[in-house]
């Protein structure tokens, strides 16, 4: 049985830079997910090394860092049924190379550090990581009337 989900996406300093992030956003509209915050977030340190905590190690991790601190990023909840899953077949794999044709890496991006976009690959990560960049203050619930046509009646 479809869940419905909120889950975190982050548009990179490429995205920005490519003025892309229309582009992008339209896509998860046209989806069906919803949008429940969204804002421009200027990274820090502590942020990074915290989101990150699984790369600190790897010796691309300063200039990752680096890279991700160059301009703002967007950040987004979307809701949605099954969101975390749907989005992550939306983006494509990180590897853009290896991604499926018509998801947003592949369409849009070469390489891995400028893959364009950040998604939660889990449901538990979502959670975690929805709290770490978004208030409760800066997450909206209102109905959205297209709900019902894009995931049937009584959603």
């Amino acid at each position: 049985m479809a869940e419905k989900q909120q889950t975190l996406v982050l548009l990179k300093p490429d995205a920005l830079q490519r003025d892309l992030l229309g582009e992008i956003i339209r896509r998860f509209e046209m989806k069906g997910l919803k949008i429940v915050g969204l804002k421009f977030i200027r990274l820090t340190d502590e942020m990074l090394d915290e989101h990150y905590s699984h790369l600190t190690a790897k010796p691309f991790f300063a200039s990752l860092k680096q890279f991700m601190m160059q301009t703002p990023v967007v950040g987004m909840v979307l809701e949605g049924f099954d969101a975390v899953s749907e989005i992550r077949k939306v983006v494509g794999s990180t590897n853009p190379r290896e991604a499926d044709a018509g998801t947003i890496r592949a369409d849009f991006s070469m390489n891995v550090p400028s893959n364009l976009i950040h998604a939660s690959d889990s449901p538990e990560s979502a959670v975690t990581e929805v709290k770490r960049f978004f208030s409760d203050a800066e997450l909206f619930d209102y109905e959205k009337i297209t709900d019902r046509f894009i995931f049937g009646e009584g959603i």
